[in-house]
């Protein structure tokens, strides 16, 4: 007399007919909720196109990021680091002070972005992006 007969345990399978509705849901969460930042890039302000005015040369700092991404200030070799304390002492011995970025070809993208930032904090507000002098 048997009671009750064991049944054999065998390989217990996951349903897969609703796998496709499963992966679809997760796609639509995944698209809804997942946010994608936009790069909004450097922040120039452009003055409006009008009249050519001459600027006094007292007026004008020349500041020059060469191939080696040596950054020259009036001729002077200057480390990034100093960029924001010699511009801040130009402006505050001049305040119509115009600095005039030049770069070469090869300047690293990463030194530019230094020294646009520097310039910034020194509170320069007229800055003026130039090609360098071809000789």
């Amino acid at each position: 007399m048997v009671l009750g007969k064991r049944k054999e345990k065998g390989e217990i399978e996951i349903p897969s007919a609703s796998l496709p509705d499963i992966v679809f849901q997760l796609l639509i969460f995944f698209l809804v909720t997942t946010t994608i930042d936009i790069d909004k890039g450097l922040d120039l302000v452009l003055p409006p196109i009008g009249e050519v005015k001459e600027i006094s040369k007292k007026n004008i700092t020349n500041l020059l990021i060469n191939d080696a991404d040596q950054i020259l200030i009036d001729d002077q070799v200057t480390p990034v680091e100093d960029v924001t304390r010699v511009i801040r002492d130009k402006l505050f011995e001049n305040d119509k002070l115009i600095i005039s970025v030049k770069t070469a070809r090869k300047t690293s993208y990463d030194v530019y972005i230094k020294v646009i930032d520097g310039l910034k904090k020194a509170g320069a507000t007229r800055i003026s992006l130039a090609e360098p002098e071809t000789s």
